[in-house]
């Protein structure tokens, strides 16, 4: 993302996984973790969409922790429908977030593996923000928001979205009564309206 960014290999469940860190300055309010989209269709750390999310929290005070599913970059590992990549998204937090503040991001495939993680994690462990954008709601079972968390949560979505229709993240929301932030004309990349989407985040972790 930048000249400061920490790239390692950590250990994961498949072998070794890929993670890219980087810094806010000063101390951190906590560590991020942000997963990418799908590992089968170019999905990897480097994503705009997933590095957009990372400039976020760094702005917002937060270590930033993008990393690549198994199979992907130098991630060791093949895809494994999302219950590896699961795996692998609950031992990176293990790894660089052991304890201390948590928020949780994904992008499409990414934000499907972040609902189920905190699905996991919720109970064990405090979330504090949450953010879903593109949420792969028309192609994976998304799991639901736990209610104590909708308050931290931030759900966005394009409306011309071609990738996973808005009606499809509609439909997952609405028994949750969870809002969504619709971005007017926005695709499932968000070209051209990358610097609205980072605001959108910002507004969220800033409140």
């Amino acid at each position: 993302m930048n000249a400061q960014t920490e790239y390692l290999l950590q250990d994961g469940p498949a072998g070794p996984l890929e993670v890219a860190i980087d810094r806010p300055d000063g101390e951190a309010l906590g560590v991020a973790v942000i997963a990418h989209p799908h590992p089968v269709h170019g999905g990897t750390l480097s994503n705009k969409v997933v590095q957009t999310l990372a400039r976020a929290f760094v702005q917002s005070g937060w270590t930033a922790v993008r990393f690549n599913f198994r199979g992907v970059g130098r991630s060791a590992g093949v895809y494994d429908n999302g219950v590896g990549e699961l795996d692998d998204l609950l031992s990176v937090v293990q790894a660089q977030a052991p304890s201390g503040g948590l928020a949780l991001a994904g992008f499409s495939f990414g934000a499907f593996v972040t609902s189920q993680a905190v699905a996991r994690l919720h109970g064990a462990r405090e979330i504090r923000q949450l953010v879903l954008v593109g949420t792969a709601a028309s192609r994976f079972e998304v799991a639901e928001v736990p209610a104590e968390l909708h308050g931290r949560t931030v759900v966005i979505h394009g409306e011309q979205d071609d990738t996973v229709p808005l009606t499809s993240v509609m439909d997952w929301a609405r028994p949750q009564v969870l809002p969504v932030l619709v971005v007017p004309g926005g695709g499932h990349f968000f070209h051209g309206q990358l610097p609205l989407l980072k605001d959108l985040v910002l507004r969220q972790l800033c409140t």
